[in-house]
């Protein structure tokens, strides 16, 4: 099992940067694909960006690419979402995720608490 808990989320102005982090906690970290998902309000939870294991492959959702970056320190237990040219439809509550390749919420297993990333036009 892991548990996940995300860290560096806050308030940014358009066109700003954030740096969203997951520490992850438990057995063979490097073995899960992970991913980042985020909800708003009223929404659905939806894909961001995943990583796999070795890092070797990473996808993104079409409306972050370019801005967004995910990578992965199997070292640390770590995953990160490097956020640029922030827009305000980018708030939400940025989970991250741990599970097999996919881009679906039922592909991932375990979840951490969100982190709120507020965007202000």
């Amino acid at each position: 099992q892991l548990q996940l808990v995300e860290s560096g989320g806050g308030l940014v102005q358009t066109g700003g940067s954030l740096r969203v982090s997951c520490a992850a906690s438990g057995r063979a970290f490097s073995r899960y694909n992970m991913g980042w998902f985020r909800q708003t309000l009223g929404k659905e939870r939806e894909f961001v960006a995943s990583i796999s294991g070795n890092g070797a492959d990473v996808y993104y959702v079409d409306t972050v690419k370019g801005r967004f970056t995910i990578s992965r320190d199997n070292a640390k237990n770590t995953v990160s979402l490097q956020m640029n040219s922030l827009k305000p439809e980018d708030t939400g509550v940025y989970f991250c995720a741990a599970g097999t390749t996919g881009i679906s919420k039922g592909d991932y297993a375990y979840w951490g608490q969100g982190t709120q990333v507020t965007v202000s036009s």
